[in-house]
């Protein structure tokens, strides 16, 4: 297949070849384009064309269509159960609001359309047999591993305000920079992000932080990030003297979130540990104090910061799962771990086997983002160990009431009246099992219950 070519899913293929066929140009666009020409599968395949949208209605009546976008020209047509975005060429009037287009005028050719988007990677349109449209240097850019905005960045930034975290997403999905006229006109608007719903902010952060270059994106441009999440930019150049780290706060958090192992996590998992890593040394600015030997001490950060990350999460309109799990480990990412069996069954029996693996990954990406001194070797040694043992006892220890060998129906059969008795009774026992003072065994257990 030649770099001219790109191989289109049938459906597509036919949508274009319908409105072709009833007198209208019509190209895949955006994004599908540009995944093709770096070797991705698109997710999506969108189609800009000269038909308005009360055409494109009457081209489609015999399929499913979706009209929730016709007032600024997109109807989506149903094949196979996949909606197929389908846009008039359009160009869009003035934004008042830094988001959307006060109106939009539908235009008949393609140019103008192209002229209107925001990246030029994302500005090449693709039909058979014309090959690529590519008016502003997509392709060049793609080659170069580079962002920059079509036209004047400043503009296209005053349109959509959203553009600017856009950008960044980008930077981290693909492995790309920003052009310096685009990353300088960014920062330079970053403060008109405050005009963009919370939903809007969280899913574009969401989606930088799940990134696979995330962390080299947010140790470039976290001055331009501070527009989102202000409590950002006091960590850029706190520094951090003494023999554990080798980074300010800011360039630490990026070489954590850099050197996070996600394997094995669920969706949930992955998520929640983007965000903590993200956000787990976000107080430390405010508890930074200097020893008298010159080494930069962060007493309480871990809580602080868990206080910082909750009101940055809930201000973004998080998810519940995702505040509370990022918080929860925040708060205790500093913490030292229990070497010994009865503090690793107590540890379970608070926190569980999925909060703790999670932890533990998050210690790691901690410790890889410090010096690479004796100390920190010492202490990722300390977390593999408890690690390891933990994952044990969680399969084979006993550190929850249902894993007693007795339950409150035979505590009461022995004797013991009902009551809240029965449940002190019970986590009496557990605790003298967790700390090995006792057998998990019913009648080690029944005859330590009734003495």
């Amino acid at each position: 297949m030649s770099r001219d070519t790109i191989r289109l899913p049938r459906d597509a293929y036919r949508l274009l070849q319908t409105l072709r066929a009833a007198g209208h140009s019509a190209y895949v666009v955006g994004g599908c384009v540009r995944d093709s020409l770096l070797g991705r599968l698109p997710g999506d395949w969108d189609i800009c064309t000269s038909a308005r949208p009360d055409q494109l209605r009457a081209i489609f009546h015999d399929q499913r269509l979706i009209l929730t976008g016709e007032k600024h020209g997109t109807v989506a047509v149903i094949l196979h159960g996949k909606p197929y975005e389908i846009t008039t060429y359009r160009l869009d009037g003035s934004y008042r609001d830094h988001r959307h287009p006060d109106s939009v005028q539908f235009v008949d050719d393609l140019a103008t359309d192209l002229a209107r988007r925001d990246f030029t990677v994302n500005a090449m349109a693709y039909a058979p047999g014309e090959g690529i449209i590519d008016l502003y240097g997509g392709r060049r850019d793609l080659a170069a591993g580079i962002v920059r905005c079509v036209g004047t960045p400043a503009d296209r930034f005053a349109e959509d305000a959203l553009r600017i975290l856009r950008a960044l997403r980008f930077t981290a999905k693909l492995g790309f920079t920003l052009e310096p006229a685009t990353a300088a006109a960014a920062l330079a608007a970053r403060d008109t992000l405050r005009t963009v719903s919370a939903e809007r902010l969280y899913a574009e952060l969401d989606g930088l932080l799940l990134a696979p270059g995330a962390g080299k994106t947010l140790a470039q441009y976290g001055e331009i990030l501070g527009g989102v999440v202000p409590e950002i930019l006091p960590c850029i150049g706190c520094t951090q003297p003494g023999r554990w780290h080798c980074y300010d706060v800011w360039q630490h958090s990026a070489a954590a979130v850099a050197a996070l192992d996600l394997r094995g996590q669920d969706t949930r998992g992955v998520r929640v540990l983007c965000w903590a890593t993200f956000l787990h040394d976000i107080a430390k600015p405010q508890c930074r104090t200097v020893g008298p030997d010159g080494a930069a001490h962060f007493k309480g950060h871990n809580q602080r910061g868990a206080q910082a990350a909750r009101t940055i999460l809930r201000r973004l309109k998080a998810p519940a799962y995702l505040t509370d799990g990022a918080v929860g480990l925040i708060a205790v990412h500093d913490a030292p771990l229990p070497a010994d069996d009865a503090g690793i069954l107590k540890l379970l029996n608070r926190s569980g086997a999925i909060f703790l693996r999670r932890l533990c990954v998050l210690k790691y990406a901690d410790l890889d983002a410090h010096a690479a001194t004796p100390e920190v070797a010492a202490r990722r040694t300390e977390v593999e160990r408890f690690a390891c043992r933990m994952d044990e006892l969680a399969k084979t220890g006993c550190y929850t009431m249902r894993q007693l060998a007795v339950n409150g129906a035979d505590l009461m059969d022995a004797g013991i009246p009902a009551g809240p008795g029965v449940g002190a009774t019970l986590q009496t026992l557990l605790t003298a099992v967790m700390e090995g003072r006792l057998p998990n065994e019913r009648e080690a257990l029944l005859e330590a219950a009734t003495v």
